[in-house]
């Protein structure tokens, strides 16, 4: 009797580690088996996120009103003369992307521009978000080409005088971004849009 509970004892624990070995790995486990993180994926990763919110925002932002600034509200005691419209904080958005990311890769903005805002001839709301999801095209391919050899490889200021690092325009770009989003929320929420980022679905 002693015998038999000792081999079915034995049985057990071998089944048991049978089907263990044969279970799906753990996530731990899985993340382990995934590429490594780089430079190039881990800055692209950020270029991504910029992208949905900022993508997301100035898509949701109706056409008829892309030439909203807050100074038509007539707010007592504000001081919002002057401040860029949505569509201008649009076009400034990817105006930058494209000097800073352009730095990196070489390449040229499809528009020549000077101004602040970006170019001006794009008036409609498809043409401005046409230009800012070219833009994050560029950046992904900056991104990319980001290696631990080259990142503080030094490139021309895309703002003048000096050099910058080719990481340094890079992150930049999405640190700008991000300053401006807040704006660009800030047009949606006069005008009573809750932003694609904050409406619990992502």
């Amino acid at each position: 009797m002693k015998h038999l509970r000792t081999f079915c004892m034995v049985g057990a624990l071998s089944f048991a580690a049978s089907v263990f070995a044969q279970a799906p790995a753990t996530p731990n486990a899985q993340a382990k088996k995934t590429a490594p993180q780089t430079i190039a994926s881990a800055v692209d990763q950020q270029v991504s996120i910029l992208e949905r919110e900022l993508v997301g925002a100035a898509e949701a932002m109706p056409d008829d009103k892309f030439n909203f600034a807050p100074g038509t509200l007539n707010i007592p005691n504000s001081e919002y003369k002057g401040v860029k419209t949505f569509a201008e904080e649009v076009r400034h958005v990817a105006a930058t992307n494209y000097l800073l990311w352009g730095a990196i890769t070489g390449d040229k903005p499809p528009i020549e521009s000077k101004e602040e805002n970006g170019p001006s001839e794009l008036k409609t709301k498809a043409e401005i978000v046409k230009y800012l999801k070219d833009s994050f095209a560029l950046g992904h391919k900056a991104a990319k080409s980001i290696t631990a050899e080259n990142a503080a490889a030094l490139v021309p200021s895309p703002f003048g005088q000096g050099q910058r690092t080719k990481l340094f325009c890079s992150t930049f770009a999405v640190a700008h971004g991000f300053d401006h989003y807040g704006q660009m929320v800030e047009y949606l929420r006069m005008n009573g849009i809750i932003p694609p980022a904050s409406r619990g679905n992502n």
